[in-house]
């Protein structure tokens, strides 16, 4: 699968550590180099500025989808390539996925967790194909892949869904993550419900 458009979604916030802000400079220069666009959530702080600034310092494509009340709040980054605005959280999830060919979850709060589970959703459902790749810096998402490994032990979900999302440690792995990841194909609707 050639990849030319990836979904990244990562966090505004100014106080996380250092080390996710790196991380995520690191991704928007490595996607850029091998001349990805990303759409991401538009921020200009935090991870979400990082990944721009990483992408855009090597030249890269960059696109923000932002609803309609934080960009009156002026909490977009101000040199992406394309802003697109959008109503709600609601349409910027789904706008965020429109066309891409991956995903990329870097750690982040409640809004990357709800983003990075919904395209988990939708893989299940066969709407979205794409690989899903989690960063785990610092072993951020250990819990949350834990819950996933745990959905399946208990039956909530297929042993094949544990196939719809790559961990990896570091930015420079997600290339070969998107690589490796195993075809999916709409017919993943037929064991969704298990």
């Amino acid at each position: 699968m050639h990849i030319n458009k990836v979904c990244v979604y990562c966090a505004s916030s100014t106080q996380a550590d250092p080390v996710y802000l790196d991380a995520a400079e690191r991704l928007g220069r490595i996607l850029a180099k091998n001349s990805m666009a990303i759409v991401y959530g538009a921020g200009g702080v935090g991870s979400m500025g990082r990944l721009a600034e990483g992408a855009l310092a090597e030249g890269g494509r960059v696109i923000g989808v932002v609803p309609r009340f934080m960009r009156e709040l002026e909490w977009c980054h101000r040199g992406v390539s394309e802003i697109v605005e959008v109503e709600d959280l609601h349409e910027r999830k789904r706008k965020l996925l429109d066309n891409v060919d991956a995903v990329v979850a870097l750690p982040g709060g409640s809004g990357t967790l709800d983003e990075l589970i919904e395209a988990i959703s939708l893989k299940r459902l066969g709407s979205y194909l794409g690989p899903i790749v989690i960063v785990n810096t610092r072993g951020f998402f250990d819990p949350c892949i834990e819950l996933l490994e745990r959905c399946i032990e208990e039956r909530f979900m297929d042993e094949r869904h544990r196939a719809m999302w790559q961990v990896v440690g570091e930015p420079e792995e997600v290339l070969a993550a998107f690589e490796a990841a195993p075809g999916w194909s709409q017919d993943a609707i037929g064991f969704a419900a298990i």
